[in-house]
């Protein structure tokens, strides 16, 4: 059967950009393939930067990635949902597969080019980077990976990873696919310059209140050619109306299409109608969040529940990786 596989970094509280882009893509593939829908968070990802690292916030981020899931509708009596750092076989099967990938490999990785320009001395976590991705999506003989578009370049060196270690070792891993959101590649930020991002500081969190939420809309960029409200403008340059057909219904999205081409309505009215759709949408997963952060154990059961049914399949994996590899067995 086909098997989904899926990592997200527990930094910072996700965005809208990662609940059209990503978590609610995991819903749908959980209806769809159940317990072979694997997902994780991916906190040995999120130590990469070591000196940016501090371990009291990144437990509990880990736990708050954890209930954003949850509360934005994934089931996890329905799917394998872990944390990849309490499986032990990804950092095993990551150094085999560091072991036969050329460090030529790594360094034309487009996201390593880009960080480690950042860095004085460049962690050798960030170049194995993606050996351990690999890792992830292999241990579990994934044939789908639902990913944004910046992770094109590692799921293709996944694929290659997996054709050398065949080579090598015999037929094992089949060549995972990665699967795209369409309709959210790239959602733009609230500042209106480039796509919503943690680093730049331009998001708006799933989990974040209201009342923070309009203020980031009211300081938003709209049509630059709207300089007076009976400007007429075009919908179709603004990062409101961008946000509008993520969160309202079609009625609206018509309305305010035709009512901003004639001025019907001001910029401000546009973001009060986006702010009433963004309302109706992230209420209930904000509430369903608090509901959860007030049970933890139920959090923590499901965790360790999603641990051992994908400890299940790693050290199934794993024993027929050390045997082909040559490891001796006592």
């Amino acid at each position: 059967m086909s098997r989904v596989f899926s990592g997200i970094q527990p930094t910072g509280d996700p965005h809208i950009g990662n609940y059209f882009g990503a978590m609610r893509n995991y819903v749908t593939l959980g209806e769809q393939y159940g317990k072979n829908s694997i997902y994780c968070v991916v906190d040995l990802h999120a130590i990469t930067n070591p000196a940016a690292s501090d371990p009291a916030a990144l437990a509990q981020q880990t736990l708050d990635m954890a209930v954003a899931n949850f509360a934005a509708g994934l089931d996890p009596s329905k799917v394998t949902f872990f944390l990849q750092s309490q499986v032990p076989e990804h950092q095993e099967l990551a150094w085999i597969f560091t072991c036969i990938t050329p460090v030529g490999e790594l360094e034309r990785m487009t996201q390593y080019k880009d960080k480690s320009a950042q860095f004085e001395s460049v962690p050798a976590g960030l170049l194995m980077y993606p050996a351990l991705m690999a890792a992830d999506i292999l241990l579990y003989k994934a044939d789908t990976v639902p990913v944004g578009e910046d992770q094109t370049q590692h799921i293709e060196l996944t694929r290659e990873i997996a054709r050398k270690f065949n080579h090598h070792f015999g037929q094992t891993f089949d060549e995972p696919k990665a699967v795209y959101n369409k309709d959210a590649l790239r959602i733009p930020g609230v500042d209106g310059q480039g796509k919503m991002s943690k680093s730049k500081g331009n998001t708006i969190g799933i989990l974040e209140p209201l009342d923070d939420i309009w203020q980031k809309l009211r300081a938003a960029p709209t049509d630059p050619a709207r300089v007076r409200r009976t400007d007429p403008g075009n919908p179709h340059v603004c990062l409101i109306f961008d946000y509008h057909k993520l969160f309202s219904d079609l009625d609206t999205i018509q309305m305010v299409d035709r009512e901003c081409r004639t001025a019907g309505i001001g910029c401000v009215d546009c973001k009060k109608k986006l702010l009433e759709g963004m309302t109706a949408h992230l209420t209930p997963i904000q509430q369903r969040a608090e509901e959860l952060r007030a049970d933890p154990d139920y959090v923590r059961d499901a965790l360790r529940q999603g641990t051992k049914e994908a400890r299940a399949i790693a050290g199934s994996v794993m024993e027929e990786v050390r045997e082909k590899v040559g490891f001796l067995k006592l």
